[in-house]
């Protein structure tokens, strides 16, 4: 791929690179009055921090800052700004149907259906999403406080919501796995940090104005161009975890298929619970000698020494089942349905667990916990919503596990659940388990350029 270069200033930076901050806060905002949500926006790229806290972008810091702000819009936010017709209709039809309009699409059914969402996700009044990733308790309150005191300045905008998240210890979600290792690596952002022999994806993949990862073909750009160039769309999510029923529904099944509770968690994610990958080391999260964790993301399923160490082609899935939440979200270079590789459809993923840690000897405690996920993209159509519906909550990407779900992430039930763990002796088949993942909102945002929030700002 030739060299690319991006203009890392222009670029909101959770789009190329993580924080690694373990504090973060989504503030909802509905705008009030457009003027004085423009005046707002272009405050946070005027470059004068003393008046206003700044959006941060991809540019590379001296010293790491010890909060960080990025800004979402929804379609109905655009609108609330005053953006011409012409304009509001160059953005894509899912982007402008939004979440709730596209749940059947998703899986988002049932328990799950926008008229089960949490408020402020139950009504269309979500304009903007400021997210505040921060080092510690005061600093999110701290830059959350400058910014409330900015936006609701003359009834310009109203919180209507706002969700936290903090990291749990040694970096893992409430299920107990070990989250955060594999991201895309795209090219112009910022260098690798651990070995992925998989391929550099095009930067047309996470922002609008380049060669994306279809080849002779770029999304198109919303107009003007200002607005549209080096910007991308986000899904929010926030995923109820139904923790207590996962390890009863571990500890019941485990001895039926001849295992123990963590290593039919391993199966069903594709990784033990420390972040090993069961292609890797099928039997144990221990191997001898131990696998590094830098190279916790340099394998594949389909391939041979080349890319794992030992030799294994795991084409049929005896050490990493097809169907695992892993491998349905990165088939990595397994062939898929249309005779491509699985590498056009990813996503980068930023998620934080929120609610208290579980306490197994508590299990039924009544809290609510779960993730705050984002999931970005160039297209929320052929990356987040193309894994939901056909990788996730359907089986037809790849043979062997036709009608079924992903059996962490699906929208499964006990009348239709099934896992198959594939095994030289003869598959193991796991039915009846519920769903594990509901969805309690959702909200999708365009985000966008600093050139953007000033055309933004300027606008009308």
């Amino acid at each position: 791929m030739a060299d690319v270069n991006l203009d890392l200033a222009d670029i909101q930076g959770l789009i190329l690179r993580g924080y690694t901050m373990p504090a973060v806060r989504y503030l909802f905002l509905r705008i009030d009055d457009a003027a004085g949500a423009r005046r707002f926006l272009g405050g946070l790229v005027s470059g004068d921090a003393a008046s206003s806290p700044q959006l941060t972008t991809a540019a590379p810091w001296a010293v790491k800052p010890d909060s960080c702000l990025n800004l979402g819009i929804t379609y109905d936010g655009l609108k609330a700004l005053g953006l011409p017709e012409a304009t509001l209709g160059s953005f894509p039809d899912e982007f402008r149907a939004g979440p709730a309009a596209r749940a059947d699409y998703v899986g988002d059914t049932r328990e799950s259906a926008p008229a089960h969402w949490a408020p402020p996700f139950d009504k269309p009044e979500i304009h903007l999403m400021l997210s505040v990733f921060a080092a510690g308790k005061e600093a999110l309150e701290s830059r959350t406080a400058s910014l409330a005191a900015l936006f609701g300045r003359d009834g310009a905008m109203t919180e209507v919501g706002r969700r936290d998240g903090f990291e749990l210890p040694d970096g893992r979600v409430h299920f107990g796995y070990k989250d955060g290792i594999s991201q895309p690596t795209i090219a112009g952002g910022p260098d690798r940090k651990t070995p992925d022999m998989q391929p550099v994806i095009p930067p047309g993949s996470f922002l609008l104005g380049y060669p994306s990862q279809f080849v002779s073909h770029s999304y198109p750009v919303p107009q003007p161009a200002e607005l549209g160039r080096n910007g991308s769309f986000v899904a929010f999510r926030v995923l109820k975890q139904e923790i207590a029923a996962f390890e009863k529904f571990l500890s019941d099944t485990a001895p039926q298929v001849g295992m123990s509770p963590d290593k039919l968690a391993a199966k069903m994610c594709g990784r033990w619970r420390n972040g090993v990958p069961v292609v890797l080391s099928p039997d144990t999260d221990s191997p001898e000698p131990p696998l590094p964790p830098d190279q916790y993301n340099n394998f594949d399923y389909v391939t041979s020494a080349e890319f794992n160490p030992d030799g294994v082609d795991d084409k049929k899935g005896f050490r990493c089942p097809i169907g695992s939440h892993l491998r349905r979200n990165n088939p990595r270079g397994q062939l898929v349905a249309g005779g491509d590789d699985g590498r056009k459809h990813r996503v980068v993923r930023r998620g934080m667990p929120y609610g208290p840690p579980f306490d197994p000897a508590n299990p039924d405690d009544g809290i609510e916990r779960g993730l705050l996920g984002m999931f970005i993209g160039v297209s929320i159509l052929d990356q987040y919503e193309f894994l939901m519906s056909q990788w996730i909550n359907d089986g037809i990407f790849t043979p062997g596990i036709g009608g079924t779900k992903d059996p962490i992430q699906g929208n499964d039930t006990p009348a239709d659940s099934k896992f198959t763990i594939p095994d030289p002796a003869g598959k193991k088949v796991i039915t009846g388990f519920p769903q594990f993942v509901v969805t309690r909102g959702s909200a999708y945002c365009f985000l966008p350029s600093v050139t953007a929030v000033k055309h933004l700002a300027g606008s009308p």
